[in-house]
């Protein structure tokens, strides 16, 4: 455990210092040279950096879809799992956050530039805002990644799916990945900073297409998503 908590400090200190120096010039010459792509690069190397400190190491099981606009769907066990996703998942993949991280430094800035959206949950017309947004994005061929639960599960159990993300797909006509996370609450338990060196296996399961389906279908859409994800975790 001792070795542990300093492999997080130390993650976290990285990290931290480089938010801090590199977010700020990666935002100037995206904006003085028009190319937002650089801070993915920029996010890339950060999440590699944080994973490889303190020890956590990812297996793909399956092909993430790269051929076209589609919301990706997770199961969220732990803190660790969307940086993990966001990573292995697409090179420029977008996300539906919570806007209460709108309250870290500097971060959130880079979040909008890259296109991430925030969601205020309490807000209904905010949140119906966010999600035409998103709509937009996928029709204009980006691709987001959402964690329907909400929050994070403290047990294998899912908790219920909100339904935002998956309107937002049936709007844009996009499909939905279904992607299954094992090995997050090993590496990081809800409740406690430490980061333990883990395993973390992301399933990647076969798009589901929302082709033709209108916002009265979004039910049946979370089941059949859930299902696929549920069957991924066993």
């Amino acid at each position: 455990m001792l070795t542990a908590a300093i492999r997080t400090i130390l993650g976290y200190v990285a990290v931290s210092l480089y938010v801090l120096v590199v977010a700020p010039i990666g935002m100037g010459l995206a904006l003085l040279f028009g190319v937002p792509g650089l801070l993915y690069v920029l996010g890339h190397f950060g999440v590699r950096l944080g994973l490889g400190i303190v020890g956590i190491r990812y297996r793909i099981e399956g092909t993430p879809r790269l051929d076209r606009s589609a919301v990706y769907c997770a199961n969220h066990q732990s803190n660790v799992d969307p940086p993990i996703l966001f990573h292995v998942l697409h090179p420029r993949m977008r996300v539906l956050y919570k806007h209460e991280l709108d309250k870290i430094p500097i971060l959130p800035r880079a979040f909008r530039m890259g296109g991430f959206i925030p969601v205020d949950r309490h807000n209904r017309e905010a949140a119906i805002r966010s999600v035409e947004q998103g709509a937009q994005a996928l029709r204009d061929g980006q691709s987001f990644l959402i964690f329907p639960e909400g929050t994070r599960s403290r047990t294998d159990e899912l908790l219920p799916f909100k339904k935002g993300g998956f309107i937002m797909a049936i709007r844009a006509q996009a499909p939905i990945v279904p992607v299954a996370i094992h090995g997050g609450r090993d590496a990081m338990r809800k409740g406690t900073w430490i980061i333990y060196p883990a395993l973390v296996t992301i399933r990647v399961g076969d798009p589901i297409e929302t082709a033709g389906l209108v916002v009265d279908d979004r039910n049946a859409l979370i089941a059949k998503t859930r299902e696929q994800i549920l069957r991924m975790l066993v």
